[in-house]
Order: C-alpha cells, then structure tokens, then sequence
C-alpha cells in the first residue's frame, strides 16, 4: 500500500493512494486518529487498513495537499557518511569520518510536507540539499538482532536532507544544520515494505532545477538497513513511528569543486558523486531553486518527489504524482 496522510477540506486525514485518486480511510468506522496511531497498532493496524479501504470514499489525488506521511514521527535520525564516495568527498573539504555509525539527530519540527515550501535560511548562503531513502519503524523494538530487523520496518519514503552546511559544521552532532524549521521535506506518501522486495536494490535520483545532480543505488551502501537497526535499538527503544535516514547517499552527476569543469550528466560518461557543497559554487541551492528526489524499484514501482516554484524568499522541495508502471522518472 501506498499510505499518504493529507489536508482535505481544513482537515488532515489519511489513506490509501491508489493511482489518481486517494482512499480516504479516516471516514471509516473505527479509523485511528492518523498514520502515526496506525503504525502503532502493529500488523494489526495496516490488516484493518487493507480489509476496509475498499469501502472508503475516494477522492482526487489533485484535490488534496499532501503532507508528510508521518506528521509527526517520535524520532528522525540520520546516518552520515553511508556511502563510500560521499566520504571521498567530505575528505577533500577536510572532513574525516571515524569508523562505524556516525548517527545525527534533526528536530522533528524541520518535517515538512512533500508540497510545503522550504525556507531559505537567511543567516547562510550555504543551503544544501541530499536525497535520502528513509525508512519508518512501525514496531517499537530494543535490543533487535539482525535477523529480526526487517520485521520492525513499516515502510518507506523519499526524504530530502537539508542542511545549513555551516551551521552543521559548528558542531560535531550537525543537529542546528539539520534541523532549520521545514528543511526535513519527505513522502509524498509511505509505500508499505510488502511492495519493496528488496530495500537494497533501489536506484535514487536527485534533480535541480531539471538538472540531473544525483544518481545512485542502495546496493552501494556501507551500512544496510539491519545494521542500522541493531546499532540504534542497542542504545535506545526504536518506534513506533520513527523515521531513519541516511541509508543512502547518492552519485553526483556534477563534478566536485577540485575536479575539472563541469560537464552536463548526459554528456558526462562517468558520474561524479559526492555532496552539493563539494561540487562547484553553482552546486548549492540559490534563491528560487527546484529540487526533486525519485526512488524507483527495479523499474516496476516508482515514487517521485519534484518541486514547485517558491516564493521568491524561498526554495522547495515537493513531489509529482508517483507512478506504477515500467519506465524511467521524468520529473
């Protein structure tokens, strides 16, 4: 299923999103408050949800505003530095990571709508942007073993990490540069882990202002998804309803700041990788900029998230309609 939470009518409801149209499962006896209350039914919780979404009310997806699937998740955390040529990056700006998990926290006020505008921090010009695959934990857990893992997972999202770099870089936690108000955009909806065969085999696109910036795979992962789990459960009780990142850095398709002059992805035959504040000056978000993040399956399941155009004090991260079908994303 496709779990979408959304503002209808003055309202913030949830449901099912099923092609061009919306199941709106908080009209239904007995419906939890929201997603995040579903979440915490457990197995439970999404079996009712399938049982009696046939009989929910439908309306059109173009009627509704998206909002982040989980409005308000208990926790959002990050793990820095997932992907072997993010930390080639970070070190040619004198960034060493220490090994294992390198964990950040951003407040959950910074979650935003996939549609919301995302404000454009006045006190810094280094506005940075990274598309993530986010996972969302249904089961509250401790002390998981790997093996069991998978199992605490609900689903799934697309995020966009913003970052205030120097901000970030004040301290070593990151938290003040990850957690500006509205700069943790995700959905547009939560894509159930049933419909994803493998979380580890998912290509990740990121686009700015039309221009193809990311293009990376979940199989190039330092740290999968079980790890992840057994490291922050050891610590402390996961879920219900929080919401990971970092589980994947993406491919550059623009050069860094050190490398040659930029050449245009579809020219360019091998993809440069690394973080927006790495690349060229250009690489950062200006004043106006549209920045999308697409996640597809193997080409047969596809969630998108484009961009509208802000305010002219703003910038946006939002989503196109997600699609099913084979194809690429053209966002």
């Amino acid at each position: 299923m496709k779990i979408a939470s959304f503002h209808h009518r003055g309202a913030l409801r949830f449901g099912v999103v099923r092609n061009d149209e919306v199941l709106d499962a908080s009209a239904l006896p007995g419906a939890p408050a929201g997603v995040r209350e579903l979440l915490a039914r457990g197995d439970e919780g999404l079996a009712w949800l399938r049982a009696a979404i046939e009989t929910a009310p439908r309306l059109p997806l173009a009627d509704v505003k998206l909002a982040a699937p989980v409005p308000a998740p208990r926790k959002f955390l990050g793990l820095g530095g997932n992907y072997a040529s993010h930390l080639e990056e970070a070190a040619k700006l004198g960034l060493v990571r220490p090994p294992g998990q390198v964990w950040f926290n951003k407040q959950v006020s910074c979650v935003a709508g996939p549609f919301d505008e995302v404000h454009r921090p006045r006190v810094s010009a280094q506005f940075d942007y990274e598309g993530e695959l986010g996972v969302v934990i249904g089961r509250r857990c401790r002390h998981v073993r790997a093996e069991e893992a998978m199992a605490m997972v609900a689903g799934y999202v697309v995020i966009n990490d913003m970052s205030v770099r120097d901000w970030q870089l004040r301290a070593p936690t990151h938290t003040l540069g990850k957690s500006f108000d509205t700069h943790g955009p995700f959905g547009p909806w939560l894509v159930t882990r049933d419909e994803i065969a493998d979380p580890h085999a998912l290509r990740l696109r990121t686009w700015v202002n039309g221009e193809l910036r990311q293009d990376g795979n979940t199989a190039q992962m330092i740290h999968r998804i079980e790890a992840m789990l057994v490291e922050l459960s050891t610590a402390f009780t996961q879920g219900p309803v929080n919401a990971m990142q970092g589980v994947a850095k993406l491919t550059r398709a623009r050069p860094s700041r050190r490398a040659t002059p930029r050449v245009r992805p579809h020219t360019q035959g091998a993809q440069r990788r690394g973080a927006g504040s790495g690349e060229l000056p250009s690489g950062l978000l200006r004043q106006g900029a549209v920045c999308g993040v697409a996640r597809a399956c193997k080409a047969d399941a596809l969630l998108r998230t484009g961009a509208l155009h802000p305010a002219p004090w703003r910038s946006s991260a939002t989503p196109c309609i997600a699609l099913t079908g084979p194809g690429p994303a053209t966002c």
